[in-house]
């Protein structure tokens, strides 16, 4: 009985260990049979192909800026007086010079008249003295009085010529407060709201009458960026370079030049102040509205110019993807400047094949594919999806 059982002790110690060599033999086949399988071929990406370009890329500034008057004086009487007549209405175009207010002048009226009277007694008295004077001569020439009496004839002359000149300084001094009297406009332009009205008491050099704006010329300021301000300063040397105003919702676009840099770059945004002049004959620039300001600053001499929506930003920096040998390569670049759709880069060489339309499922040494293009009416040839490529976000290759 225990030799039996000893037996089937033993025949099932060696089925075990028959199982054991089969579980590691084929455990040893399988990775090698995993090798030997064939590996399945990466599915190309279809996307569109554009061309790096070398040529010259004009850099222009934009900024916003405010329509500002190159003129804009507050009129302010330079005597206390009383308003007596108003010349002007409201928002009337002046020139320079025009008569705008007259004031109350009696009392300045009566000032010259008094030094018209007393210029006129001093001269009788002159007249009197000169007489004097030239019967003092003939006396004494017959001695018949000294030499002493001649000179203070001589001196009642002189002193009276010198009140007769006081008093024509004081006819003046009347004139010109008469003056202040008629209030006129400081230069050409659009009165502004009349802030007086006949009978209308004024402070001299306090109360502000009306505000003349000149329209035409017309400024605009703006801001340069720092990076930008040499560019400025040397166009500014030659007459001011073209700049461009475009009013909002269509009000048109104006040509004018730059004509002033501020001498100093404000430390809180890192631009310089800047104004340029327009003409203005029609109007259309009003005080205080916003334009769009364009100035062409610098051109870029044969700079390598892709497409900016071709622009991937990554961890380490900008990349495109370049077609090379039916694949995609991750190439790191430089952006020089950007503007609109295109973008002066370094890195990439003129006529690279730059992947633009399905950048967003390329990734690194991936095969690609250009899509086929279709004609437009222009004769030009465009991707058939490019608009839905260009509008999907792009995500980040690792080169």
């Amino acid at each position: 009985m225990k030799t039996g059982l000893l037996s089937l002790g033993v025949a099932c110690s060696a089925i075990v260990v028959l199982l054991a060599g089969c579980s590691e033999k084929a455990a040893s086949q399988a990775p090698a049979a995993a090798a030997s399988a064939p590996t399945a071929p990466q599915t190309a990406v279809t996307v569109s192909l554009v061309p790096a370009q070398q040529r010259d890329f004009v850099v222009v500034l934009k900024a916003s800026g405010t329509v500002t008057p190159l003129t804009s004086v507050d009129v302010r009487a330079q005597v206390t007086s009383t308003v007596s007549k108003v010349h002007i209405r409201e928002g009337q175009f002046v020139k320079s010079g025009e008569l705008l207010f007259t004031l109350d002048a009696r009392t300045d009226e009566a000032n010259a008249a008094k030094a018209r009277a007393q210029l006129a007694k001093d001269n009788a008295t002159l007249a009197d003295a000169q007489r004097q004077f030239a019967r003092a001569q003939q006396l004494f020439s017959q001695n018949f009085i000294s030499q002493g009496a001649v000179d203070t004839a001589q001196a009642q002359v002189e002193s009276i010529s010198a009140t007769i000149a006081a008093d024509q300084a004081a006819i003046d001094a009347a004139r010109v407060a008469l003056s202040y009297s008629r209030v006129t406009a400081p230069n050409s332009g659009r009165a502004g709201a009349v802030n007086v009205s006949a009978g209308s008491a004024i402070q001299a050099n306090q109360t502000a009458l009306v505000t003349i704006t000149q329209l035409d010329p017309m400024g605009v300021a703006f801001s340069i960026p720092q990076r930008d301000l040499q560019d400025a300063l040397a166009a500014l040397k030659d007459g001011g370079a073209s700049v461009s105003a475009a009013l909002a919702d269509g009000g048109g676009t104006f040509k004018g030049r730059l004509q002033f840099v501020d001498n100093a770059v404000d430390p809180s945004s890192g631009a310089v102040k800047a104004k340029a002049v327009f003409d203005n004959k029609d109007g259309k620039l009003w005080p205080g509205a916003f334009v769009e300001v364009t100035q062409t600053v610098s051109t870029l001499k044969d700079a390598v110019v892709v497409p900016q929506a071709s622009l991937i930003q990554t961890a380490r920096g900008t990349i495109v993807y370049v077609k090379e040998d039916g694949k995609a390569v991750a190439r790191p670049i430089k952006l020089v400047y950007a503007q609109g759709n295109d973008a002066a880069v370094t890195g990439v060489k003129p006529g690279e094949a730059v992947v633009l339309d399905g950048k967003q499922n390329v990734r690194p040494n991936s095969p690609i594919v250009e899509r086929a293009k279709e004609s437009r009416p222009d004769g030009k040839a465009e991707s058939k999806s490019a608009a839905a490529d260009a509008a999907k976000p792009a995500k980040a290759g690792t080169p």
